[in-house]
């Protein structure tokens, strides 16, 4: 099981952002996707930050409150980004989540690159296969 590597079970088609984005767009393209949080990249595709669904909230209610609409996703995303490589095992992967740890998870290359993501659901799945392969093996 270790083997089961983050790049067979990534979503390759993510929500992403860039800093300039304006708050109302971000929250647009939440409500598009249904996803729950997406990084935020530079015009090369670079990692530079994550957005969350809830940091939008927060502030759309803030703003909504103030009657401002001038927040960009830079001043809300977080820059401390913990991020995986596609050939990382999926059962490290899963041992993080367990520690209160992000429920997405950018997937970028050696470069600094975005790949795509992978959430909790994504990696629920990649174990609910293995071992349901290995049941299937055993009867």
């Amino acid at each position: 099981m270790r083997s089961i590597q983050v790049k067979e079970y990534m979503n390759f088609y993510p929500v992403t952002f860039t800093k300039d984005m304006v708050v109302e767009d971000a929250s647009l393209r939440f409500l598009k996707t249904g996803q729950i949080g997406g990084p935020v990249i530079d015009e090369k595709g670079q990692l530079i930050g994550f957005l969350s669904e809830i940091d939008v909230l927060k502030e759309m209610l803030e703003s909504n409150y103030h009657n401002e609409h001038v927040t960009t996703v830079a001043s809300l995303m977080r820059k401390d980004v913990l991020s995986v490589k596609p050939y990382d095992s999926i059962v490290e992967l899963a041992q993080s989540m367990t520690n209160n740890r992000p429920k997405v998870y950018p997937v970028i290359n050696d470069d600094g690159e975005l790949l795509g993501t992978i959430c909790r659901s994504d990696v629920l799945r990649a174990i609910d296969t293995y071992m349901r392969a290995g049941y299937k093996h055993s009867r």
